[in-house]
């Protein structure tokens, strides 16, 4: 074979801006069924939303499809996985307002910190020492479970650079706790209600405060109607929104965390530009000046940004690597998810006798 015949492969080879293309369209169309699975009134009911779906059916893609074509797609899953995940948390917080902090009040702000607050720490410190995951894997488990289930997930993972089967198995322990918290919320509190009537606003603080995915607050206050419903999600927005100051105060522990090269200064901080650019739009909305049709745009963009994300993150994730890391982060998930119910409980208790009293 001639020399000419063996370079005429690479002559027609796809430019090198193209290497892109197969990863996001393989992401898209995966991202695509799940939206339209996502739909479905009975998965919404039970807290299913479409960026869950999408890790699952990328998860069920990535360990079928051939190797070559997974190969080939590498670029774009990549890329899909780290900035288009970054622009869909950035667009994310035109979904939030200031104003959600009023509406609850000093006693709601407090209450979210304390959960956040005493959850992560709770992960940091049982993961290693008692359940024996690496750091990485505990601080993921613990930001889904502290803030906002997976979308914190993908957001904490480029602080902490995390490895895809590290967030999968995040991502999939998060979920599945917060979609138990669906069923197990009203039912507790219809127990509680049958020995101490409580208002239905007290049920939204807690679930807000406390139930790890947006989707999965909405299912569980709806359970008790729409005013538990609307004080959940408000609760559960403002906690959102201490993603962002999260993110920079681990980015500053993590470079503190990191080991610096013998003779070299401990490495910079990795400020997490696209956290502020999620306060700046969130901002943006509280002006109260884009049009609805505008919000309704760009909120349809951040969810097919962060749902290409997702399936990005699945197809990219092989079992074999999920299955190594065991049981131990279900018992981590666990601890949390008790924590969540009965500390979350205590904490919102104490702090609304403390601002009765002020």
């Amino acid at each position: 074979m001639s020399a000419a015949s063996h370079s005429f492969p690479a002559a027609f080879a796809p430019p090198a801006n193209l290497r892109f293309l197969p990863g996001l369209l393989l992401a898209a169309a995966v991202a695509i069924a799940a939206t339209g699975a996502g739909r479905s009134g009975w998965l919404q009911s039970h807290g299913l939303s479409a960026l869950t779906l999408a890790i699952a059916i990328g998860l069920a893609a990535g360990n079928l499809l051939p190797a070559s074509m997974l190969a080939a797609s590498d670029a774009g899953l990549n890329l899909a996985r780290q900035r288009l995940l970054r622009a869909g948390i950035v667009l994310y917080g035109l979904r939030l307002t200031f104003q959600d902090i009023g509406q609850v009040g000093l006693a709601g702000v407090a209450i979210d910190a304390a959960v956040l607050g005493s959850t992560f720490a709770l992960a940091c410190t049982l993961g290693p020492r008692l359940f024996g995951l690496d750091r990485t894997t505990a601080i993921l488990i613990g930001a889904g479970s502290s803030i906002c289930g997976a979308a914190a997930v993908l957001a904490t993972e480029p602080v902490v650079r995390g490895r895809p089967e590290q967030v999968a198995v995040a991502v999939a322990t998060v979920v599945g706790f917060g979609s138990v918290a669906i069923f197990l919320y009203p039912a507790l509190y219809h127990l509680a209600a049958a020995v101490h009537p409580l208002p239905a606003s007290t049920y939204g603080l807690w679930a807000g405060s406390t139930i790890h995915e947006v989707a999965q607050v909405v299912a569980a206050g709806r359970a008790l109607g729409d005013a538990a419903a609307d004080t959940a999600v408000i609760e559960k927005m403002v906690r959102v929104m201490m993603l962002a100051p999260f993110l920079v105060a681990l980015s500053a522990w993590a470079a503190r965390a990191r080991p610096a090269p013998v003779g070299q200064p401990r490495p910079a901080i990795a400020i997490p530009w696209f956290a502020f650019g999620f306060v700046a739009l969130a901002g943006v909305r509280s002006l109260d000046v884009l049009p609805h049709a505008a919000l309704a745009l760009a909120d349809g963009a951040a969810l097919a940004l962060l749902a290409v994300a997702m399936a990005a993150l699945g197809l990219t994730t092989r079992l074999s690597a999920m299955k190594a890391a065991g049981l131990a982060p279900l018992g981590l998930g666990a601890a949390l998810a008790a924590w969540l119910v009965v500390g979350g409980a205590a904490i919102n208790l104490a702090i609304a006798a403390l601002a009765a009293k002020a």
